[in-house]
Protein backbone atom coordinates (compact mmCIF):
# COMPACT_ATOMS: atom_id res chain seq x y z
CA UNK A 1 0.00 0.00 0.00
CA UNK A 2 1.57 2.93 -1.06
CA UNK A 3 1.05 6.01 0.52
CA UNK A 4 3.87 8.58 -0.55
CA UNK A 5 4.36 10.71 -3.06
CA UNK A 6 8.22 10.12 -4.81
CA UNK A 7 8.73 13.97 -5.12
CA UNK A 8 8.11 14.57 -1.57
CA UNK A 9 10.88 16.13 0.15
CA UNK A 10 13.62 13.86 2.57
CA UNK A 11 13.01 16.29 5.72
CA UNK A 12 8.26 15.61 5.00
CA UNK A 13 9.59 11.69 4.65
CA UNK A 14 12.00 11.94 7.71
CA UNK A 15 8.95 13.56 10.03
CA UNK A 16 6.26 11.00 8.79
CA UNK A 17 8.11 8.16 9.64
CA UNK A 18 10.20 9.21 13.33
CA UNK A 19 7.82 7.69 15.34
CA UNK A 20 8.18 4.10 13.77
CA UNK A 21 12.18 4.23 13.81
CA UNK A 22 14.94 2.50 15.78
CA UNK A 23 16.13 4.47 18.47
CA UNK A 24 19.68 4.72 16.92
CA UNK A 25 18.10 5.73 13.65
CA UNK A 26 16.01 8.26 15.26
CA UNK A 27 19.43 9.59 16.57
CA UNK A 28 20.32 10.04 13.03
CA UNK A 29 16.79 11.52 12.15
CA UNK A 30 17.75 14.39 14.57
CA UNK A 31 21.02 15.47 13.35
CA UNK A 32 19.56 15.44 9.75
CA UNK A 33 16.41 17.50 10.31
CA UNK A 34 18.38 19.90 12.55
CA UNK A 35 20.86 20.83 9.75
CA UNK A 36 19.84 19.38 6.64
CA UNK A 37 21.79 21.75 4.70
CA UNK A 38 25.02 20.77 6.77
CA UNK A 39 24.14 16.57 6.63
CA UNK A 40 24.23 17.37 2.98
CA UNK A 41 27.84 18.35 2.76
CA UNK A 42 29.30 15.28 4.82
CA UNK A 43 30.49 12.40 4.67
CA UNK A 44 28.67 8.99 6.45
CA UNK A 45 31.26 8.95 8.93
CA UNK A 46 30.54 12.20 10.31
CA UNK A 47 26.58 11.80 10.36
CA UNK A 48 27.41 8.63 12.46
CA UNK A 49 29.80 10.19 14.90
CA UNK A 50 27.22 13.03 15.70
CA UNK A 51 24.77 10.62 16.32
CA UNK A 52 26.37 8.22 18.44
CA UNK A 53 26.29 5.56 15.93
CA UNK A 54 27.45 3.44 13.31
CA UNK A 55 27.71 3.66 9.40
CA UNK A 56 25.70 1.05 8.88
CA UNK A 57 22.99 2.48 10.94
CA UNK A 58 22.96 5.44 8.79
CA UNK A 59 22.62 3.47 5.82
CA UNK A 60 19.55 1.52 7.48
CA UNK A 61 18.01 4.42 8.53
CA UNK A 62 17.96 5.85 4.18
CA UNK A 63 16.63 2.91 3.72
CA UNK A 64 14.11 3.19 6.08
CA UNK A 65 12.94 6.70 4.45
CA UNK A 66 12.99 5.22 1.12
CA UNK A 67 16.21 6.50 -0.51
CA UNK A 68 18.41 4.36 -1.50
CA UNK A 69 21.93 4.95 0.71
CA UNK A 70 24.01 7.61 1.93
CA UNK A 71 24.59 9.27 -1.65
CA UNK A 72 21.44 9.70 -2.66
CA UNK A 73 20.26 11.04 0.59
CA UNK A 74 22.70 13.86 0.35
CA UNK A 75 21.18 14.82 -2.84
CA UNK A 76 18.04 15.10 -1.74
CA UNK A 77 19.23 17.08 1.33
CA UNK A 78 20.89 19.19 -1.15
CA UNK A 79 18.02 19.71 -3.69
CA UNK A 80 15.58 20.23 -0.51
CA UNK A 81 17.68 23.05 0.85
CA UNK A 82 18.20 24.89 -2.69
CA UNK A 83 14.49 24.77 -3.34
CA UNK A 84 13.31 25.64 0.55
CA UNK A 85 15.90 28.96 0.04
CA UNK A 86 14.14 29.82 -3.40
CA UNK A 87 10.88 29.66 -1.40
CA UNK A 88 11.57 31.88 1.07
CA UNK A 89 14.60 34.47 2.73
CA UNK A 90 12.93 34.84 5.94
CA UNK A 91 13.56 32.75 8.47
CA UNK A 92 10.15 31.96 10.08
CA UNK A 93 10.46 28.41 10.03
CA UNK A 94 11.82 27.62 13.89
CA UNK A 95 9.52 27.52 16.84
CA UNK A 96 7.12 30.42 18.76
CA UNK A 97 9.06 31.80 21.11
CA UNK A 98 7.33 33.08 24.75
CA UNK A 99 9.26 36.60 23.73
CA UNK A 100 8.35 36.35 20.19
CA UNK A 101 6.30 39.93 19.47
CA UNK A 102 3.17 39.55 18.12
CA UNK A 103 4.36 40.66 14.42
CA UNK A 104 6.83 37.13 14.66
CA UNK A 105 3.98 34.97 15.71
CA UNK A 106 1.72 36.01 12.91
CA UNK A 107 4.86 35.57 10.21
CA UNK A 108 5.31 32.57 11.75
CA UNK A 109 2.12 31.01 11.86
CA UNK A 110 1.39 31.87 8.80
CA UNK A 111 4.66 30.21 7.49
CA UNK A 112 3.81 27.18 9.31
CA UNK A 113 0.83 26.96 7.70
CA UNK A 114 1.75 27.76 4.44
CA UNK A 115 4.06 24.89 3.96
CA UNK A 116 2.21 22.54 5.83
CA UNK A 117 -0.04 22.64 2.61
CA UNK A 118 2.90 23.24 0.45
CA UNK A 119 4.28 20.24 1.48
CA UNK A 120 1.13 18.00 1.84
CA UNK A 121 0.59 18.57 -1.47
CA UNK A 122 4.18 17.47 -2.34
CA UNK A 123 3.61 14.13 -0.67
CA UNK A 124 0.33 13.47 -1.25
CA UNK A 125 -0.20 10.10 -3.23
CA UNK A 126 -2.55 11.17 -6.09
CA UNK A 127 -3.33 7.14 -7.02
CA UNK A 128 -4.44 6.55 -3.53
CA UNK A 129 -6.37 9.63 -3.52
CA UNK A 130 -8.29 8.55 -6.60
CA UNK A 131 -8.55 5.18 -5.14
CA UNK A 132 -10.27 6.71 -1.94
CA UNK A 133 -12.55 9.18 -4.65
CA UNK A 134 -14.27 7.01 -6.51
CA UNK A 135 -15.08 4.42 -3.07
CA UNK A 136 -16.42 7.75 -1.62
CA UNK A 137 -18.34 8.61 -4.71
CA UNK A 138 -19.73 5.05 -4.78
CA UNK A 139 -20.53 4.24 -1.70
CA UNK A 140 -24.23 4.04 0.31
CA UNK A 141 -22.89 5.97 3.18
CA UNK A 142 -19.75 7.39 4.76
CA UNK A 143 -18.76 7.85 8.30
CA UNK A 144 -16.23 9.50 9.44
CA UNK A 145 -14.46 9.56 12.78
CA UNK A 146 -12.40 12.79 14.48
CA UNK A 147 -11.83 13.34 18.08
CA UNK A 148 -9.90 16.57 19.16
CA UNK A 149 -9.59 18.49 16.83
CA UNK A 150 -9.56 15.92 13.97
CA UNK A 151 -13.36 16.62 14.52
CA UNK A 152 -13.51 19.72 13.07
CA UNK A 153 -12.55 18.40 9.81
CA UNK A 154 -14.70 15.14 9.75
CA UNK A 155 -17.46 17.64 10.50
CA UNK A 156 -16.00 19.84 7.57
CA UNK A 157 -15.79 16.71 5.61
CA UNK A 158 -19.42 15.73 6.35
CA UNK A 159 -20.88 18.97 5.70
CA UNK A 160 -19.16 19.28 1.96
CA UNK A 161 -20.67 16.44 0.96
CA UNK A 162 -24.06 16.22 2.51
CA UNK A 163 -23.78 19.38 -0.16
CA UNK A 164 -23.74 17.34 -3.07
CA UNK A 165 -26.05 14.83 -2.12
CA UNK A 166 -24.32 11.99 -0.87
CA UNK A 167 -25.04 10.57 2.31
CA UNK A 168 -22.41 11.03 5.15
CA UNK A 169 -22.12 10.93 8.93
CA UNK A 170 -19.72 12.68 11.13
CA UNK A 171 -18.88 11.25 14.77
CA UNK A 172 -17.19 12.82 17.76
CA UNK A 173 -18.57 10.23 20.74
CA UNK A 174 -16.67 7.10 21.10
CA UNK A 175 -20.12 4.86 21.49
CA UNK A 176 -21.61 6.37 18.68
CA UNK A 177 -18.67 5.72 16.09
CA UNK A 178 -18.85 2.66 17.45
CA UNK A 179 -22.26 1.54 16.94
CA UNK A 180 -22.44 3.32 14.15
CA UNK A 181 -19.59 1.33 12.54
CA UNK A 182 -21.17 -1.93 13.63
CA UNK A 183 -24.07 -1.22 11.07
CA UNK A 184 -22.06 -0.31 7.94
CA UNK A 185 -21.61 -2.87 4.68
CA UNK A 186 -19.10 -3.73 1.76
CA UNK A 187 -21.60 -0.76 0.23
CA UNK A 188 -19.63 1.58 2.28
CA UNK A 189 -16.96 3.60 3.46
CA UNK A 190 -15.20 5.04 7.17
CA UNK A 191 -12.77 7.94 7.31
CA UNK A 192 -10.73 7.46 10.43
CA UNK A 193 -9.09 11.41 10.55
CA UNK A 194 -6.10 11.50 13.80
CA UNK A 195 -2.88 13.78 12.95
CA UNK A 196 -0.54 10.89 15.17
CA UNK A 197 -2.42 7.91 14.00
CA UNK A 198 -2.47 6.53 17.60
CA UNK A 199 -6.05 7.97 18.66
CA UNK A 200 -7.49 5.05 19.78
CA UNK A 201 -11.08 6.08 20.09
CA UNK A 202 -10.40 6.69 15.94
CA UNK A 203 -8.62 3.45 15.75
CA UNK A 204 -11.16 1.26 17.26
CA UNK A 205 -13.93 2.73 15.31
CA UNK A 206 -12.31 1.83 12.52
CA UNK A 207 -11.47 -1.26 13.09
CA UNK A 208 -14.89 -1.96 13.81
CA UNK A 209 -15.89 -1.01 10.55
CA UNK A 210 -13.68 -2.53 8.35
CA UNK A 211 -14.32 -5.91 10.46
CA UNK A 212 -18.14 -5.04 9.26
CA UNK A 213 -16.98 -4.97 5.57
CA UNK A 214 -17.14 -1.22 5.03
CA UNK A 215 -13.41 0.21 2.84
CA UNK A 216 -11.57 1.95 5.43
CA UNK A 217 -9.48 4.66 4.96
CA UNK A 218 -7.10 6.78 7.33
CA UNK A 219 -5.74 10.38 7.40
CA UNK A 220 -2.71 10.80 9.03
CA UNK A 221 0.68 12.37 9.24
CA UNK A 222 2.37 9.53 10.15
CA UNK A 223 1.65 6.40 8.03
CA UNK A 224 2.99 3.74 9.82
CA UNK A 225 1.26 4.82 12.77
CA UNK A 226 -1.75 2.17 14.52
CA UNK A 227 -4.65 3.43 12.05
CA UNK A 228 -2.89 2.62 9.18
CA UNK A 229 -3.08 -1.04 10.35
CA UNK A 230 -7.18 -1.12 9.88
CA UNK A 231 -7.29 1.52 6.96
CA UNK A 232 -7.12 0.06 3.24
CA UNK A 233 -5.76 3.06 2.31
CA UNK A 234 -3.53 5.89 4.10
CA UNK A 235 -3.69 9.33 3.09
CA UNK A 236 -0.80 11.74 4.27
CA UNK A 237 -0.52 14.91 5.79
CA UNK A 238 2.84 16.88 6.33
CA UNK A 239 2.50 19.26 9.05
CA UNK A 240 5.24 20.06 11.30
CA UNK A 241 3.93 20.32 15.61
CA UNK A 242 5.91 22.49 17.75
CA UNK A 243 5.70 23.85 21.12
CA UNK A 244 2.55 26.77 20.29
CA UNK A 245 1.59 24.98 17.03
CA UNK A 246 0.33 21.67 18.90
CA UNK A 247 -1.74 19.74 17.07
CA UNK A 248 -4.74 21.75 16.69
CA UNK A 249 -3.07 24.07 14.36
CA UNK A 250 -1.00 22.80 11.39
CA UNK A 251 -2.18 19.98 11.35
CA UNK A 252 -5.66 21.07 11.14
CA UNK A 253 -4.44 22.99 7.86
CA UNK A 254 -2.94 20.26 5.87
CA UNK A 255 -6.01 18.00 6.92
CA UNK A 256 -8.35 20.23 5.44
CA UNK A 257 -5.95 20.26 2.25
CA UNK A 258 -6.95 16.90 1.51
CA UNK A 259 -10.30 17.18 2.83
CA UNK A 260 -10.75 19.55 0.05
CA UNK A 261 -9.25 17.22 -2.41
CA UNK A 262 -11.08 14.86 -1.73
CA UNK A 263 -14.44 16.33 -1.79
CA UNK A 264 -13.65 18.47 -5.09
CA UNK A 265 -12.49 14.75 -6.50
CA UNK A 266 -16.21 13.44 -5.48
CA UNK A 267 -17.97 15.95 -7.16
CA UNK A 268 -15.97 15.47 -10.03
CA UNK A 269 -17.46 12.07 -10.60
CA UNK A 270 -20.90 13.71 -10.24
CA UNK A 271 -20.85 16.80 -11.92
CA UNK A 272 -24.35 17.41 -13.27
CA UNK A 273 -25.58 16.30 -9.65
CA UNK A 274 -23.29 18.10 -7.68
CA UNK A 275 -23.83 21.36 -9.22
CA UNK A 276 -27.64 20.86 -8.78
CA UNK A 277 -27.20 20.03 -5.21
CA UNK A 278 -24.57 23.14 -4.61
CA UNK A 279 -27.33 25.44 -6.13
CA UNK A 280 -30.10 23.88 -3.70
CA UNK A 281 -28.37 24.23 -0.52
CA UNK A 282 -26.95 27.41 -1.28
CA UNK A 283 -31.10 28.69 -1.93
CA UNK A 284 -32.07 27.09 0.89
CA UNK A 285 -29.65 29.22 3.01
CA UNK A 286 -29.52 32.37 1.06
CA UNK A 287 -32.35 34.08 2.62
CA UNK A 288 -30.33 33.75 5.96
CA UNK A 289 -27.66 36.00 4.83
CA UNK A 290 -27.80 39.75 5.55
CA UNK A 291 -28.00 41.45 2.04
CA UNK A 292 -29.97 38.50 0.78
CA UNK A 293 -33.50 39.76 -1.23
CA UNK A 294 -36.65 39.30 0.03
CA UNK A 295 -37.45 36.24 -1.75
CA UNK A 296 -34.28 34.56 -0.66
CA UNK A 297 -32.29 34.57 -4.25
CA UNK A 298 -29.14 36.38 -4.09
CA UNK A 299 -28.43 40.20 -4.10
CA UNK A 300 -25.57 41.31 -7.31
CA UNK A 301 -22.42 41.81 -5.28
CA UNK A 302 -19.81 44.15 -5.94
CA UNK A 303 -17.65 42.85 -3.52
CA UNK A 304 -16.91 40.34 -0.88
Amino acid sequence: MSTESTDASPLVKIRSLLPGLARAEQRVAKVVLDNPATVAHRSITEVAEAAGTSETTVTRFCKAIGVGGYPELRIALAADTARTAARTDRDLGGDIGPGDDLRQVVGKVAFADARAVEETAEQLNVETLQQVVELVAGARRVDVYGFGASAFVAFDLQQKLHRIGRTCFAWNDTHIALTSAAVLTEADVAVGISHTGSTSETVEALRVAKDHGAATVALTNFPRSPISEVADHVLTTAARETTFRSGAMASRIAQLTVIDCLFIGVAQQHVDSAKTALEATYDAVSGHRLGARPDGRRRRETGK
